[in-house]
Order: C-alpha cells, then structure tokens, then sequence
C-alpha cells in the first residue's frame, strides 16, 4: 500500500533558489551537509526525475520530492 506523501507549498521569493538551499528552507534536513548527501546520493527528484546537482536552480511550478513530501514552488 503506498503511503501518501505530505505536501509542502514554497512561495518563493526571488527568480529561483538552490536546491540545497529549499531543503533547509523547508527544515527536510539539519544542515546544509546532510542537504548536500541527500542530493548527491540520488535521493531527490526534481519534475519526477532525480536530480543529483546540489545547486540547481529550482523555479515556480517545479515539484521537488524527498522522501515522505513533495514540494509545490509557487
């Protein structure tokens, strides 16, 4: 049975923000290092793909998933 995954909707201030720098934002991860592991490491999926480049730059309208949440940028 597939467990459903916990939204979490970003308002993002700017142009976009780094990948990294959404999941601390979003307080999914302790620290910038473990942020960077996550992503590194594949456990990150931008749009349904992953996405493995610490600090892509993550627009509105793009779905970034972790884990249990999925992240709407608005």
């Amino acid at each position: 049975m597939k467990k459903n995954k916990e939204i979490i909707k970003f308002e993002l201030k700017g142009d976009f923000i780094q990948l990294i720098q959404l999941l601390k934002a979003c307080c999914l991860v302790e620290n910038g290092g473990m942020a960077q592991m996550v992503v590194t490491e594949g456990m990150v999926k931008r749009n349904g793909e992953v996405e493995t480049r610490k600090r892509a730059k993550i627009v509105k309208g793009e779905k970034i998933e972790f884990e249990n949440f999925v992240i709407e940028i608005e």
